[in-house]
């Protein structure tokens, strides 16, 4: 009989330097481009491309990204209530039932791909001069070690957690089972940092604490597993004759990365979004088959350049 390792997870929100908190999402994402720019930078200098370029790349992909995910959230996992509150999809803040700071609360790795995708059509065209493939077989390798860092995000915001289980890898997410309203009721303490707090550490409240079931660190998984992907496209770069056969790495970045989202999206709670009305898999899972098949498209079509 197996048994939960009983980790109780409730971190902080993230760094307090007193004046101003560093929440740990935006830290995964600024450590997530950060490493991205300092691979394309490597790309470049081999493949003798001017650094001005890289520089003017790093903006398309910052906001590519954060916009495609955004809209991604929007369209395909929340649209019955977006539809009613438009402004809420580019401001982070709610106006009903009264004005409350929320943040951008919903980016979808689907919207992100696609975004990204469109933008380095204009890109290469405008300012790289190459063929749309030539880039987009570079980017992924940043991209998907970026994605380990936008998953490790999600553990630290308790958000995209498994299912219930008895797994020795089972968490007990206290932020994902409470919500600050919650736990605030249900501690009559001032504030969800106090009450979230007690709620782990003081006895009283231990009955609280074992309300919260263990689920499936899905985040960690997908985070573990993208690392491989990161680790064999950028092999394949820099190791092997792959980055000459146009389109094959993104075309394998595509089929690697979405088949590993398809197959953790089993143990996922549901996020929502079409899959109630296609029935069978989930929102993530219907999104993936799609980008799975456009990327073997690549792989199996991919050739070399002919120079003449």
């Amino acid at each position: 009989m197996t048994h939960a390792l009983n980790i109780v997870w409730n971190p902080s929100e993230g760094i307090d330097l007193g004046f101003f908190v560093i929440r740990f999402y935006s830290l995964m994402f600024v450590i997530a481009f950060g490493l991205g720019w300092y691979i394309m930078k490597n790309i470049f200098e081999r493949e003798n491309e001017s650094l001005e370029k890289l520089d003017s790349l790093f903006i398309w992909i910052v906001l590519s990204t954060l916009i495609g995910a955004r809209l991604g959230h929007v369209l395909f996992y929340d649209w019955e209530y977006f539809r009613n509150h438009l402004l809420e999809i580019f401001l982070p803040f709610r106006f009903d039932p009264k004005f409350e700071f929320t943040g951008y609360q919903g980016l979808a790795s689907h919207g992100a791909a696609i975004a990204i995708v469109v933008a380095m059509y204009f890109f290469s065209k405008e300012i790289m001069k190459k063929p749309m493939l030539w880039i987009l077989d570079r980017i992924v390798i940043p991209v998907s070690s970026g994605a380990v860092f936008v998953r490790f995000g999600n553990f630290f915001n308790s958000e995209i957690v498994g299912n219930e289980t008895t797994s020795p890898l089972g968490i007990r997410f206290v932020r994902d089972h409470f919500t600050q309203r919650d736990a605030v009721n249900a501690t009559q303490l001032a504030t969800p940092k106090e009450a979230y707090h007690a709620i782990v550490t003081d006895p009283k409240f231990a009955d609280l604490l074992q309300q919260v079931p263990a689920k499936h660190p899905t985040q960690l998984y997908e985070a573990f597993f993208y690392i491989f992907v990161f680790a064999i496209l950028f092999y394949m770069y820099w190791k092997t004759e792959a980055r000459q056969k146009s389109g094959f790495l993104f075309g394998l970045f595509l089929v690697l990365l979405f088949t590993v989202r398809f197959f953790v999206e089993f143990l996922k709670e549901s996020q929502g979004g079409f899959e109630k009305s296609l029935g069978l898999l989930s929102t993530g899972q219907w999104l993936s088959i799609p980008c799975v098949l456009v990327g073997l498209y690549f792989v199996f079509t991919a050739e070399k350049p002919v120079h003449i």
